[in-house]
């Protein structure tokens, strides 16, 4: 039956899986590669050149335990107890010592390396997975409280893991916030280690990182940014934004999905302003609203056994135009964009029909917008679990264990949708040579919208499980999927 099911291949989305498409043409447009020369950081005498990486009109004067910054005084930058050491005397040491040791050597990673080798380090969560912004971008999420005291830290092991860990996540655009608060004179490291980080970051992760939030920051950030600004490049500084309360997050993200730490919660609360302690009452849903509410809100109401906004983002996107975009899937589109047309979806207006297939990257970014959204993920928070062991699962029996959850446990409309959704991811897959979206990339993109825990936050260690069952699935729809 399944053999059959191949040959004949007409699925539900009325395309026939089998019909070739000419190849593309091998030329990409391709960023020039940028230079970074580090002689200018490493050779700078601490004394001479400290006022020079301030701004033009900035004048920093060094004062004993203090800083002054053109007419007005700080006190120690590290004012809220971040930093409980004399900043400008230890800033000026670790300066000596970039100059001295020169630049760290880029860690070379064997292809016998696997992250598995580094749980000690991933299991302190220093690094987690966030879920997308509003953009449709992955989130990476790096809190510094979780940095364990540096006498018992090797930092150069954590900057292999950082390369491995990221590198399935960076080859998207991607977004990076910092939660600051909690980084300490015993936790700190060291300024010539955060230099080689960032040599050891290549273009590839400066050009998909498109913003970078800082999250309460010092002076200590400020002046250290600063420092490095001479020799990093402007395009990469104009992605940097300053974040000074959890709350200026929310219109680039949805922050109940981030891993925040609990001392970074609880310093925001002592510290958020008096006007923007109030929070908001929750909005009743509405029948023609189809992001954030439940899938059975959606089919009720609608009448419909496939959401609509599904329907008309799978076909727009199934035009041949569309399925040819190189990175469809992958990059973002404008956040205004995607909140106004979300907006009006919400309303019931006619959004899709009216665009372009220029407006290909919104639609994907909708798309996921719409399942990311969903008041209980496509895959239930039932099957979370069972999904987390697939891995574990010997393969021959994985096709097996996956009908199991797909068939018999999935609720029938979960499993109708799902299936809709499967076969549209099949037949982006059957054009990555032209688009560039393989069955890894699709399940990487789509795993962490498609599944989450309900009571924890979705963190870097259930990713990898995630992506693997949903790559199963594309790979095998037509044997896990049987009518």
């Amino acid at each position: 039956m399944f053999e059959k099911r191949k040959m004949n291949r007409v699925n539900s989305l009325g395309i026939d899986a089998e019909d070739p498409y000419p190849s593309l043409s091998g030329l990409h447009d391709h960023e020039p590669k940028l230079e970074f020369d580090d002689a200018e950081l490493l050779e700078q005498k601490p004394e001479a050149d400290f006022e020079e990486v301030l701004d033009d009109e900035e004048v920093i004067e060094r004062i004993p335990g203090q800083l002054k910054v053109g007419n007005s005084q700080l006190n120690s930058p590290m004012s809220d107890g971040t930093i409980e050491e004399d900043f400008s005397l230890a800033f000026n040491r670790e300066v000596e010592i970039a100059g001295t040791l020169g630049s760290p050597v880029t860690p070379v990673i064997s292809p016998q390396e696997r992250l598995e080798d580094y749980a000690d380090i991933a299991e302190l969560g220093i690094v987690e997975v966030g879920g997308d912004d509003k953009a449709g971008r992955k989130i990476i999420v790096v809190s510094a409280s979780k940095l364990p005291k540096n006498k018992n830290f090797d930092h150069s092991r954590f900057l292999t893991f950082l390369r491995l860990a990221l590198d399935q996540y960076v080859m998207l655009d991607y977004s990076l916030v910092y939660f600051h608060h909690g980084l300490n004179g015993q936790n700190k490291p060291p300024l010539s280690w955060l230099w080689g980080l960032y040599k050891v970051l290549d273009r590839t992760f400066k050009k998909n990182l498109k913003s970078l939030y800082i999250v309460h920051p010092t002076t200590f950030i400020k002046v250290v940014w600063n420092f490095f600004k001479p020799v990093i490049s402007a395009k990469f500084g104009r992605k940097i934004q300053y974040i000074n309360h959890l709350d200026e997050l929310s219109p680039h993200m949805n922050i109940k999905a981030l891993k925040i730490p609990d001392k970074v919660r609880e310093y925001d609360n002592k510290n958020k302003p008096a006007s923007s302690a109030s929070s908001s009452s929750l909005v009743s849903w509405t029948p023609s609203q189809q992001f954030g509410v439940s899938l059975d809100w959606i089919l009720d109401n609608q009448s419909v056994s496939i959401p609509p906004i599904m329907t008309q983002c799978v076909t727009f996107l199934q035009q041949p135009e569309c399925l040819e975009t190189e990175g469809i899937f992958r990059k973002a589109a404008n956040a205004a964009s995607v909140k106004e047309c979300v907006q009006k979806l919400n309303r019931g207006e006619k959004v899709i029909e009216t665009l372009s297939v220029q407006d290909v990257i919104l639609v994907t970014v909708i798309l996921k917008t719409f399942l990311r959204e969903m008041s209980e993920p496509l895959l239930t928070f039932d099957l979370f679990e069972s999904i987390l062991h697939f891995a574990d699962i010997p393969r021959e029996s994985r096709l097996t264990y996956c009908q199991d959850l797909i068939i018999k446990k999935l609720p029938e409309r979960n499993y109708a949708v799902l299936k809709y959704l499967t076969e549209f991811l099949v037949l982006v897959n059957d054009r990555s040579d032209m688009n560039k979206m393989t069955a890894s990339n699709l399940a990487v993109v789509f795993g962490p919208n498609l599944a989450w825990p309900g009571d924890q936050q979705l963190t870097l260690a259930y990713i990898g499980h995630i992506n693997s069952f949903v790559q199963f699935l594309i790979d095998h729809m037509y044997e896990v999927f049987i009518n």
